[in-house]
């Protein structure tokens, strides 16, 4: 996949790139693997704004992800490699031999014709999804779980890759792309290679135009706001924040404080990200 860039036509262009779409094979999605998508506007159950800066957009519709793999056994061919909007990676459509039709993450390198399938045999390749017991000591997998039979919820996002450092009884040590080492069950799944569109980082958007698109609205600085707004807000002219670290809208710190709040699972990390 290569960047497109853009001549400065217009002040909106200068500086904007985007995917070239050499990969996409297919632009029409698998109609049956299609639900509906609601937009939700950062909005929770109660309709209070959760996450700020949402909203607008253009209209979804949600490619069902087989991020389980549970088809063990049964080999599949890759018919199409897909764009998917409500993703940064492309996705692949395997046609199984027993009639299946689903939706993976594509792999970096995965092209139309490619076989795929998964199981404790599956050779070690990309897009093969296996037990971690059965991966060699080194290998980069994405789509992992956290649990057997939950489905991947690890590294999926595109060019990440995770890598199996070690085996260590009944759990495996797997560096996450943050850095961070972790204990996991050798019994859960994970697919071989890494997530495809690499390139996805290297995007320049050019105009907020093109934010507004993607249903993400403006943020407002807070030293721009008024102290009633903001605890940055205030000051005559150009000010600094006048604090001796940078807070949120509602006074609690920013930037740089820890957030993770989950004792029960601190046992599982081996190292901190970095």
């Amino acid at each position: 996949m290569a960047i497109k860039v853009y001549r400065p036509t217009s002040p909106g262009r200068r500086d904007m790139s985007v995917s070239s779409f050499d990969d996409i094979t297919r632009t029409k999605p698998e109609r049956s693997l299609l639900a509906p998508l609601k937009s939700k506007s950062g909005r929770n159950n109660r309709g209070v704004v959760t996450v700020r800066h949402r909203g607008g957009g253009h209209k979804r519709r949600y490619r069902i992800i087989d991020f389980r793999r549970d088809n063990w056994g049964i080999p599949g061919k890759v018919d199409s490699i897909e764009y998917d909007p409500n993703r940064s990676a492309r996705i692949a459509l395997v046609l199984y031999e027993n009639g299946d039709r689903r939706y993976i993450l594509a792999p970096a390198g995965i092209q139309v014709g490619d076989m795929v399938t998964s199981g404790p045999d599956a050779d070690i390749r990309p897009g093969n999804a296996l037990p971690i017991r059965h991966i060699p000591l080194g290998t980069l997998i994405h789509n992992i779980e956290l649990y057997p039979g939950r489905g991947g919820q690890l590294v999926r996002s595109a060019g990440n890759a995770a890598q199996l450092v070690a085996k260590e009884g009944a759990m495996a040590q797997v560096r996450l792309p943050s850095g961070e080492v972790r204990y996991i069950d050798i019994n859960c799944l994970a697919t071989i290679g890494q997530v495809s569109n690499s390139d996805h980082a290297n995007i320049s958007h050019g105009k907020a135009g093109r934010k507004r698109w993607m249903g993400i609205r403006p943020s407002v600085r807070g030293v721009a706001m008024d102290p009633s707004s903001h605890p940055h807000g205030g000051g005559e002219g150009r000010s600094p924040i006048g604090m001796p670290g940078p807070k949120t809208p509602w006074g609690k710190p920013a930037l740089g404080k820890k957030t993770r709040h989950n004792k029960r699972t601190n046992q599982n990390i081996v190292r901190r990200s970095k």
